[in-house]
Protein backbone atom coordinates (compact mmCIF):
# COMPACT_ATOMS: atom_id res chain seq x y z
CA UNK A 1 0.00 0.00 0.00
CA UNK A 2 1.05 3.70 -0.76
CA UNK A 3 2.58 5.32 1.99
CA UNK A 4 0.55 9.11 3.33
CA UNK A 5 3.89 10.85 2.14
CA UNK A 6 3.52 9.20 -1.06
CA UNK A 7 -0.30 10.08 -1.48
CA UNK A 8 0.14 13.51 -0.11
CA UNK A 9 0.72 15.26 -3.48
CA UNK A 10 -2.47 13.25 -4.99
CA UNK A 11 -4.71 14.33 -2.00
CA UNK A 12 -4.72 18.02 -3.54
CA UNK A 13 -6.89 16.92 -6.22
CA UNK A 14 -9.95 16.46 -3.92
CA UNK A 15 -9.66 19.99 -3.09
CA UNK A 16 -9.35 21.00 -6.64
CA UNK A 17 -12.16 19.10 -7.76
CA UNK A 18 -13.99 20.91 -4.63
CA UNK A 19 -12.92 24.55 -5.57
CA UNK A 20 -14.32 23.90 -9.33
CA UNK A 21 -17.32 22.55 -8.55
CA UNK A 22 -18.41 25.33 -6.34
CA UNK A 23 -16.66 28.52 -8.67
CA UNK A 24 -18.89 27.57 -11.18
CA UNK A 25 -21.56 29.36 -8.93
CA UNK A 26 -19.03 32.11 -7.95
CA UNK A 27 -21.80 35.16 -7.27
CA UNK A 28 -25.24 33.46 -7.76
CA UNK A 29 -26.10 33.93 -4.55
CA UNK A 30 -27.31 29.94 -4.40
CA UNK A 31 -25.39 28.54 -0.67
CA UNK A 32 -26.56 25.23 -1.09
CA UNK A 33 -25.72 24.94 -4.97
CA UNK A 34 -22.18 26.30 -3.89
CA UNK A 35 -22.11 23.47 -1.35
CA UNK A 36 -23.31 20.21 -3.34
CA UNK A 37 -21.13 21.12 -6.16
CA UNK A 38 -18.43 21.26 -4.09
CA UNK A 39 -18.97 17.66 -2.56
CA UNK A 40 -20.32 15.91 -6.02
CA UNK A 41 -16.97 17.48 -7.20
CA UNK A 42 -14.91 16.29 -4.35
CA UNK A 43 -16.65 12.55 -4.11
CA UNK A 44 -16.13 11.87 -7.26
CA UNK A 45 -12.40 12.20 -6.79
CA UNK A 46 -12.26 11.09 -3.03
CA UNK A 47 -13.83 7.39 -5.20
CA UNK A 48 -11.40 7.42 -7.92
CA UNK A 49 -8.37 6.75 -5.40
CA UNK A 50 -6.43 4.09 -4.21
CA UNK A 51 -7.61 4.61 -0.29
CA UNK A 52 -9.46 3.06 2.25
CA UNK A 53 -10.73 6.42 3.59
CA UNK A 54 -12.85 7.68 6.29
CA UNK A 55 -14.49 11.21 6.35
CA UNK A 56 -14.89 11.75 10.22
CA UNK A 57 -16.45 14.60 10.14
CA UNK A 58 -17.68 17.58 7.23
CA UNK A 59 -18.21 20.94 8.07
CA UNK A 60 -22.38 21.50 6.86
CA UNK A 61 -24.43 19.28 8.22
CA UNK A 62 -25.20 22.06 11.76
CA UNK A 63 -27.08 24.70 9.01
CA UNK A 64 -28.45 21.28 6.83
CA UNK A 65 -25.99 22.35 3.99
CA UNK A 66 -25.20 19.66 1.75
CA UNK A 67 -21.79 17.70 3.28
CA UNK A 68 -19.95 14.54 3.54
CA UNK A 69 -21.96 11.75 5.31
CA UNK A 70 -20.64 11.80 8.87
CA UNK A 71 -18.11 8.08 8.87
CA UNK A 72 -19.19 8.36 4.87
CA UNK A 73 -16.36 5.16 3.46
CA UNK A 74 -14.27 6.90 0.24
CA UNK A 75 -11.88 5.59 -1.97
CA UNK A 76 -11.32 2.47 -4.02
CA UNK A 77 -9.98 0.59 -0.88
CA UNK A 78 -6.00 0.73 0.01
CA UNK A 79 -4.65 3.00 2.41
CA UNK A 80 -6.52 3.13 5.61
CA UNK A 81 -6.55 6.59 6.04
CA UNK A 82 -9.61 9.45 8.40
CA UNK A 83 -10.13 12.85 6.67
CA UNK A 84 -11.74 15.47 8.48
CA UNK A 85 -13.03 17.89 4.89
CA UNK A 86 -14.55 21.32 4.31
CA UNK A 87 -15.35 21.45 1.01
CA UNK A 88 -16.09 25.21 0.80
CA UNK A 89 -14.62 27.22 3.62
CA UNK A 90 -16.25 30.50 2.89
CA UNK A 91 -19.59 29.17 1.23
CA UNK A 92 -21.53 32.46 1.73
CA UNK A 93 -18.26 34.44 0.32
CA UNK A 94 -18.42 31.90 -2.77
CA UNK A 95 -22.62 32.61 -3.40
CA UNK A 96 -21.39 36.69 -2.79
CA UNK A 97 -19.09 36.78 -5.12
CA UNK A 98 -16.33 37.56 -2.24
CA UNK A 99 -12.89 36.77 -1.57
CA UNK A 100 -11.34 34.46 1.15
CA UNK A 101 -13.45 31.29 0.02
CA UNK A 102 -11.14 27.88 0.14
CA UNK A 103 -11.30 23.83 -0.39
CA UNK A 104 -10.00 22.33 2.68
CA UNK A 105 -9.26 19.07 4.18
CA UNK A 106 -6.79 16.98 6.87
CA UNK A 107 -5.85 13.96 6.61
CA UNK A 108 -3.59 11.38 8.87
CA UNK A 109 -4.16 7.39 9.72
CA UNK A 110 -6.72 6.36 11.57
CA UNK A 111 -7.50 7.74 14.90
CA UNK A 112 -5.15 10.13 14.62
CA UNK A 113 -7.54 13.38 14.51
CA UNK A 114 -10.07 14.93 17.20
CA UNK A 115 -12.90 16.81 15.65
CA UNK A 116 -15.20 19.21 18.25
CA UNK A 117 -18.66 19.30 17.44
CA UNK A 118 -20.13 21.65 15.13
CA UNK A 119 -22.24 23.21 17.76
CA UNK A 120 -21.78 26.45 18.68
CA UNK A 121 -17.99 28.42 18.45
CA UNK A 122 -14.11 28.02 19.74
CA UNK A 123 -12.45 30.44 20.30
CA UNK A 124 -9.08 30.19 18.52
CA UNK A 125 -5.85 31.39 18.47
CA UNK A 126 -2.82 30.69 15.85
CA UNK A 127 0.52 32.07 15.29
CA UNK A 128 4.00 30.43 14.16
CA UNK A 129 6.77 28.53 16.15
CA UNK A 130 8.15 31.67 17.85
CA UNK A 131 5.38 32.00 20.48
CA UNK A 132 5.38 28.46 20.86
CA UNK A 133 4.69 26.99 24.83
CA UNK A 134 4.99 31.00 25.79
CA UNK A 135 0.90 31.59 25.10
CA UNK A 136 -2.38 30.41 27.37
CA UNK A 137 -5.92 31.04 26.76
CA UNK A 138 -5.94 32.28 30.41
CA UNK A 139 -3.80 35.39 29.43
CA UNK A 140 -6.38 38.51 28.13
CA UNK A 141 -6.12 39.33 24.49
CA UNK A 142 -3.50 42.20 25.37
CA UNK A 143 -1.34 39.45 26.87
CA UNK A 144 -1.33 37.34 24.04
CA UNK A 145 -0.90 39.81 21.72
CA UNK A 146 1.93 41.51 23.15
CA UNK A 147 3.75 38.02 24.12
CA UNK A 148 3.62 37.18 19.97
CA UNK A 149 4.82 40.35 19.47
CA UNK A 150 7.77 40.12 21.36
CA UNK A 151 8.62 37.07 20.39
CA UNK A 152 8.64 37.75 17.00
CA UNK A 153 10.82 41.14 17.74
CA UNK A 154 7.95 43.14 16.04
CA UNK A 155 6.65 47.00 17.76
CA UNK A 156 2.75 46.71 18.07
CA UNK A 157 2.31 49.32 15.23
CA UNK A 158 3.85 46.40 12.56
CA UNK A 159 1.92 43.74 14.08
CA UNK A 160 -1.34 42.37 12.07
CA UNK A 161 -4.09 40.64 13.58
CA UNK A 162 -6.54 38.29 11.50
CA UNK A 163 -10.43 38.00 12.87
CA UNK A 164 -13.55 36.54 11.03
CA UNK A 165 -15.24 40.81 10.59
CA UNK A 166 -18.69 39.04 12.77
CA UNK A 167 -20.41 41.02 15.93
CA UNK A 168 -19.31 38.57 17.95
CA UNK A 169 -15.86 40.00 18.25
CA UNK A 170 -16.76 43.14 18.86
CA UNK A 171 -15.22 43.50 22.39
CA UNK A 172 -12.27 42.00 20.82
CA UNK A 173 -11.87 44.57 17.85
CA UNK A 174 -11.88 46.79 20.26
CA UNK A 175 -9.66 45.95 22.60
CA UNK A 176 -7.26 45.36 19.47
CA UNK A 177 -8.09 49.21 18.49
CA UNK A 178 -6.78 50.50 21.71
CA UNK A 179 -3.74 48.61 21.22
CA UNK A 180 -2.52 50.07 17.89
CA UNK A 181 -2.16 46.79 16.02
CA UNK A 182 -3.07 46.66 12.38
CA UNK A 183 -6.34 44.76 11.56
CA UNK A 184 -7.54 42.50 9.23
CA UNK A 185 -11.32 41.72 8.96
CA UNK A 186 -11.80 38.95 6.69
CA UNK A 187 -15.86 38.03 5.89
CA UNK A 188 -15.05 33.80 6.01
CA UNK A 189 -12.29 31.51 5.91
CA UNK A 190 -10.96 31.07 9.46
CA UNK A 191 -8.96 28.17 8.17
CA UNK A 192 -6.54 30.22 5.77
CA UNK A 193 -6.87 32.64 8.53
CA UNK A 194 -4.75 30.57 10.62
CA UNK A 195 -2.58 29.03 7.99
CA UNK A 196 -1.40 32.54 7.29
CA UNK A 197 0.22 33.43 10.39
CA UNK A 198 2.68 30.73 10.04
CA UNK A 199 3.34 31.69 6.80
CA UNK A 200 6.51 34.89 7.06
CA UNK A 201 5.79 36.26 3.79
CA UNK A 202 2.38 36.75 4.11
CA UNK A 203 2.51 39.52 6.86
CA UNK A 204 0.04 38.14 9.08
CA UNK A 205 1.01 37.68 12.79
CA UNK A 206 -2.11 36.35 14.65
CA UNK A 207 -5.23 34.46 14.35
CA UNK A 208 -8.08 35.60 17.02
CA UNK A 209 -11.97 34.74 17.36
CA UNK A 210 -14.30 32.57 17.21
CA UNK A 211 -15.10 29.88 14.53
CA UNK A 212 -16.40 26.07 14.06
CA UNK A 213 -15.33 23.19 15.35
CA UNK A 214 -14.75 21.30 12.36
CA UNK A 215 -12.21 23.65 10.41
CA UNK A 216 -10.42 23.76 13.94
CA UNK A 217 -9.12 20.42 13.25
CA UNK A 218 -8.16 21.10 9.69
CA UNK A 219 -6.50 24.44 10.59
CA UNK A 220 -4.64 22.66 13.97
CA UNK A 221 -3.21 20.12 10.90
CA UNK A 222 -2.22 22.80 8.83
CA UNK A 223 -0.25 24.77 11.57
CA UNK A 224 1.36 21.61 13.24
CA UNK A 225 2.89 21.03 9.85
CA UNK A 226 4.13 24.25 9.77
CA UNK A 227 5.88 24.17 13.42
CA UNK A 228 3.57 26.16 14.32
CA UNK A 229 0.96 26.76 17.84
CA UNK A 230 -2.26 26.71 17.92
CA UNK A 231 -4.71 27.07 21.03
CA UNK A 232 -9.05 26.06 21.41
CA UNK A 233 -11.45 26.34 23.85
CA UNK A 234 -15.08 26.23 23.91
CA UNK A 235 -16.56 30.05 23.21
CA UNK A 236 -19.98 30.93 25.45
CA UNK A 237 -21.39 32.88 23.83
CA UNK A 238 -24.73 35.02 25.42
CA UNK A 239 -26.59 33.48 22.40
CA UNK A 240 -25.88 29.84 23.45
CA UNK A 241 -28.80 28.00 24.30
CA UNK A 242 -28.82 26.62 27.96
CA UNK A 243 -28.29 22.82 26.80
CA UNK A 244 -25.26 23.89 24.46
CA UNK A 245 -22.53 22.87 27.16
CA UNK A 246 -24.63 19.66 28.50
CA UNK A 247 -24.90 18.35 24.85
CA UNK A 248 -20.61 19.09 24.47
CA UNK A 249 -19.85 17.45 27.43
CA UNK A 250 -22.04 14.39 26.73
CA UNK A 251 -19.87 14.17 23.21
CA UNK A 252 -16.75 13.88 25.69
CA UNK A 253 -15.48 17.31 25.35
CA UNK A 254 -14.01 19.30 28.10
CA UNK A 255 -16.05 22.58 27.74
CA UNK A 256 -12.74 24.24 30.23
CA UNK A 257 -10.05 22.73 28.44
CA UNK A 258 -7.66 24.52 25.75
CA UNK A 259 -7.49 22.05 23.42
CA UNK A 260 -3.74 22.46 21.33
CA UNK A 261 -2.66 21.40 17.86
CA UNK A 262 -0.69 18.49 19.12
CA UNK A 263 -4.63 17.03 20.42
CA UNK A 264 -6.05 18.12 17.74
CA UNK A 265 -4.18 16.36 15.13
CA UNK A 266 -2.12 14.05 16.60
CA UNK A 267 1.13 12.08 15.52
CA UNK A 268 3.68 12.92 12.99
CA UNK A 269 1.96 11.39 9.85
CA UNK A 270 -0.30 14.41 8.59
CA UNK A 271 -1.39 16.14 5.38
CA UNK A 272 -3.01 19.42 4.83
CA UNK A 273 -4.20 20.49 1.47
CA UNK A 274 -6.04 23.56 0.31
CA UNK A 275 -7.18 25.01 -3.06
CA UNK A 276 -8.46 28.54 -3.58
CA UNK A 277 -11.59 29.47 -5.04
CA UNK A 278 -11.63 32.98 -4.73
CA UNK A 279 -9.00 35.46 -4.17
CA UNK A 280 -7.92 35.34 -0.78
CA UNK A 281 -4.86 35.83 1.86
CA UNK A 282 -3.35 32.15 1.18
CA UNK A 283 -4.48 31.50 -2.18
CA UNK A 284 -6.05 32.87 -6.07
CA UNK A 285 -9.14 31.76 -6.91
CA UNK A 286 -10.42 29.56 -9.78
CA UNK A 287 -9.38 30.96 -13.31
CA UNK A 288 -11.78 29.45 -16.18
CA UNK A 289 -10.02 28.87 -19.30
CA UNK A 290 -11.44 28.16 -22.53
CA UNK A 291 -10.67 24.13 -22.46
CA UNK A 292 -10.95 23.90 -18.13
CA UNK A 293 -9.68 25.35 -15.34
CA UNK A 294 -6.34 26.95 -13.38
CA UNK A 295 -6.46 25.98 -9.78
CA UNK A 296 -4.16 27.62 -7.04
CA UNK A 297 -3.37 24.81 -4.14
CA UNK A 298 -1.20 24.24 -1.13
CA UNK A 299 -0.17 21.15 0.51
CA UNK A 300 2.12 20.24 3.63
CA UNK A 301 3.07 17.70 5.36
CA UNK A 302 4.23 15.46 8.45
CA UNK A 303 6.97 14.51 8.77
CA UNK A 304 8.99 16.60 6.56
CA UNK A 305 6.77 19.83 7.33
CA UNK A 306 7.35 20.13 2.89
CA UNK A 307 5.25 23.07 1.24
CA UNK A 308 4.44 22.96 -1.67
CA UNK A 309 2.27 25.33 -4.01
CA UNK A 310 1.09 24.87 -7.05
CA UNK A 311 -1.01 25.65 -9.72
CA UNK A 312 -2.88 22.86 -11.63
CA UNK A 313 -4.18 23.41 -15.23
CA UNK A 314 -7.33 21.10 -15.65
CA UNK A 315 -8.93 19.66 -18.81
CA UNK A 316 -12.46 19.23 -18.45
CA UNK A 317 -13.10 17.29 -21.69
CA UNK A 318 -12.01 13.78 -21.86
CA UNK A 319 -11.16 13.98 -17.84
CA UNK A 320 -12.89 11.21 -16.47
CA UNK A 321 -13.53 13.31 -13.22
CA UNK A 322 -15.04 16.91 -15.16
CA UNK A 323 -16.60 15.56 -18.13
CA UNK A 324 -19.20 13.20 -16.05
CA UNK A 325 -20.81 16.39 -14.81
CA UNK A 326 -21.09 17.92 -18.07
CA UNK A 327 -19.40 21.14 -17.64
CA UNK A 328 -18.99 22.97 -21.07
CA UNK A 329 -15.42 24.60 -20.97
CA UNK A 330 -16.16 25.88 -24.60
Amino acid sequence: MASLRALAPSLTRITIAGAIGAALHIGQGNKDLVDQKAVDFSRAVFNQMEIDGEIINCEGPKDNAPAFQKREKVGLGGTKLEFVVDPIDGTTAVSMGRKDAISALACAPVGRLQVLPDDGYYFKIATDHRSKGKLSLDMSIEEIVREVAASKGKKLENFTVIMLDRPRHGDILRRLRSLGVRISLIPDGDIAAAVVTCLPESGIDLLLGAGAGPEATIAATAVKCFRGTMMVRVWRDKKDDSQRMGRLEQEGVDVNKTYTEEELANGDQLVFTASGVTKGELLDGVTFVSDGAIVDSICTRLPSGTLEKSKTRVHFVGHPVYENFGIDAR
